[in-house]
């Protein structure tokens, strides 16, 4: 983040300033998970991150700056994690369909407020930013859509596997974060809800019935160590 946002951040000692944008960061998202990001005035964040409004001005000009920031960010972490696959999935479109959900899960567990704000807020988000929310979830449809016409290309998934399960399978994705109280108070371990999603989707295109969870089982490892 620093560095793709020279052009505005002011502050010359990268040290410091790397410091400095991880509190600031940090107490915005906690901030816009609370009370919105709309609402949220930068006296607020002054407040909350301990830095004065001088030195928030040395990162950003403006509240939308810091909003393109954030969502460039989490589209950075999209591109970053699920375009580079392990060797070991490639040519194999159940493995790297398995290894894509397993992948986007513990993405978003990572880096929960982030995927929280995009998610939440995108609807208050002005034009521009919003469009940038919406390029996200669909650069996430057009990894796992690749996926399934490879399967689809190699008679792995069936012929008649709806074009829509690529824009099915993002909700099941995001459901995870979005509804964390949920799957908390049912107790649901990340690894379990992984397999889950994984076994439904692979139900739903796979050639031959049945061996979905085989499959699921054989690249569950390789998946989790990838990430």
């Amino acid at each position: 983040m620093l560095e793709r946002h020279r052009d505005t951040i002011t502050v010359k000692k990268p040290d410091f300033a790397l410091r400095k944008l991880k509190v600031i960061i940090t107490a915005a998202l906690e901030l816009s998970n609370l009370k919105g990001f709309q609402v949220m005035s930068l006296r607020d964040l002054s407040s909350a991150s301990g830095v004065s409004m001088g030195g928030l001005y040395a990162y950003f000009d403006t509240k939308d700056t810091l909003l393109k920031m954030i969502l460039s960010e989490v589209t950075d972490a999209v591109q970053r994690t699920l375009s580079t696959p392990p060797p070991e999935v490639y040519g194999d479109p159940v493995a790297h369909l398995n290894w894509l959900i397993d992948a986007h899960v513990r993405m978003t567990e990572e880096m929960l407020p982030w995927f929280t704000f995009s998610f939440m807020e995108a609807k208050n988000f002005p034009r521009a930013a919003r469009q940038k929310a919406v390029d996200s979830e669909e650069l996430t449809e057009r990894y796992i859509a690749d996926v399934l016409n490879e399967g689809i290309a190699s008679h792995v998934f069936r012929s008649d596997t709806s074009p829509l399960l690529a824009a099915l399978i993002k909700p099941l994705l995001q459901d995870w974060y979005v509804k964390r109280t949920k799957y908390q108070r049912r107790a649901v371990p990340i690894d379990t809800y992984i397999s889950t999603v994984q076994t439904l989707i692979l139900s739903a295109c796979l050639e031959k019935s049945g061996s979905g969870v085989d499959a699921v089982i054989r690249t569950q490892d390789t998946a989790a160590g990838s990430v």
